[in-house]
């Protein structure tokens, strides 16, 4: 199939992602910062002729050195990839982050890796980008030994926002903060995730409000509270009004986040939605009984209303449906 996509789990390539040209890094977020290394990637192998990939490490590095340490990933696996089909890659090339790739040497990963195994025709980094055992590995070592091989080679400088570099800390600071404009900017497209809906206890019904369950990734940083949201079922997007928190009205339980779709009608239960946080609208709030409780509903879902009627931020666009 011409210009298929390829999740490639390995250094074995498939004969169109022959003599690739490769972004490296982990790559959480992919955030406008990631952006400028990948189009760049992206440009170089038109030039070149060649598919543009990305190359990854799984688990992220810092997990694998601190496993004891929690990491929010902004971006697991499944929605990178589906992401960089929208942005025009052609693969995406994942590598295990292990005991083995740990104790790899910076020459050993650019000389049996990139030029023997993956046979790369150019590579672009960050100016940040260390790698091999020790972090011994630097852009300007790629760069010099492509040179020497023949081989393209870019650097890329970090993208500043207000003096301070675009990163994926600066991400999860603005989603612990509910700060969903600023951390949509950041990302340069709305902020979202994918969960399967599961069984609750479906208070949401006797309130007029039914909502679909979710389990937020792992390590989620994601601000307590109300949000306006965009829903996809499938190919099909709805607008939607969400709550995350421990519904303290209730049982003050363990956080859930539970959506409200407008106009749908069906089960979704077992489905997996994609769920977009356009914004954060207040936090959470303890009621005295159900009738305040479901008119602060009325409001809420009159507000993300409100909100997800305004125009879409140009800066920060929707990908949905993924």
């Amino acid at each position: 199939m011409p210009n298929e996509f390829h999740l490639i789990r390995g250094r074995v390539l498939p004969a169109d992602i022959s003599r690739p040209v490769i972004a490296i890094g982990n790559f959480d977020g992919l955030h406008r910062g990631h952006h400028a290394v990948i189009d760049a990637a992206r440009e170089l192998a038109k030039e070149l002729h060649r598919p543009a990939a990305v190359l990854t490490f799984e688990p992220h590095p810092r997990s694998f050195f601190k496993p004891d340490t929690p990491l929010f990933r902004l971006t697991p696996e499944t929605i990178k990839a589906k992401i960089l089909v929208r942005y025009g890659l052609r693969a995406m090339i994942v590598l295990p982050f292990d005991t083995a790739m740990a104790a790899t040497t910076a020459e050993q990963f650019i000389n049996d890796i990139l030029f023997r195994e993956l046979n790369v025709a150019g590579v672009v980094v960050g100016h940040d980008f260390h790698f091999g055992k020790g972090r011994g590995g630097t852009p300007h070592s790629i760069a010099e030994a492509c040179r020497k091989d023949a081989r393209a080679a870019l650097i890329i400088e970090a993208l500043l926002e207000k003096g301070a570099p675009v990163s994926s800390s600066a991400v999860r600071a603005a989603l612990a903060e509910g700060d969903m404009p600023r951390a949509n900017h950041l990302l340069g497209y709305r902020y979202l995730f994918e969960s399967e809906v599961r069984h609750g206890e479906k208070i949401g019904r006797t309130l007029g409000y039914p909502t679909a369950n979710l389990r937020l990734p792992e390590n989620s940083v994601l601000k307590q509270g109300i949000y306006a949201v965009r829903v996809a079922v499938g190919r099909k997007v709805y607008d939607g009004v969400a709550s995350y928190g421990r519904r303290p009205t209730f049982d003050n339980g363990a956080p859930l986040f539970e959506v409200f779709l407008f106009d749908f009608s069906g089960d979704l239960y077992g489905q997996t939605l994609t769920v977009e946080c356009v914004a954060w609208q207040r936090g959470e709030i303890k009621f005295d009984g159900i009738e305040p409780l479901i008119a602060q509903m009325d409001k809420d879902a009159a507000e993300a209303r409100r909100i997800l009627a305004l125009p879409i931020d140009p800066e920060a666009p929707s990908l949905l449906p993924l």
